[in-house]
């Protein structure tokens, strides 16, 4: 099974280079990534931890629900795990479809469950010192 976490930085054109299919005409790269100040503090770096096992599978079956529903060609998902500096990507998403509407559709579901649901836990650092544990998603925060 292939693995959707990975500790190394992602590589998001190597990505973007499996993702293309010939029965494809719309492709839609979602890519999450660090930025530098969250709620008017400058972040350093974020850190993420994930039930590992348990997360892969889910992101597994979210890729397989996305492509049955929407019929997608291609699907992709992959979450960074440890430090993630700012200007780096946390997580991206790849979806591929006969047509945009169905790419866009199933790209924004998948990364909406995989912050809502899959066992990810996200640290943001602080450049002040201070560190704040949340969920994966801090939609609930505003």
């Amino acid at each position: 099974m292939m693995t959707h976490l990975s500790t190394e930085k992602i590589d998001v054109m190597a990505l973007w280079k499996q993702a293309h299919h010939p029965e494809a005409g719309g492709v839609v790269l979602f890519s999450g990534e660090v930025r530098n100040n969250h709620q008017g503090k400058e972040v350093s770096h974020l850190s993420y931890e994930a039930a590992e096992q348990m997360a892969n599978k889910m992101i597994a079956a979210l890729l397989d629900e996305a492509k049955q529903r929407w019929g997608l060609q291609v699907a992709i998902a992959v979450h960074r795990l440890g430090k993630v500096s700012v200007m780096e990507t946390a997580v991206v998403v790849i979806t591929a479809a006969a047509h945009r509407e169905e790419a866009y559709a199933a790209n924004q579901y998948i990364i909406d469950r995989i912050k809502h649901h899959v066992p990810l836990w996200k640290c943001e650092h602080f450049v002040d010192g201070e560190r704040v544990w949340g969920g994966h998603c801090s939609c609930q925060q505003k």
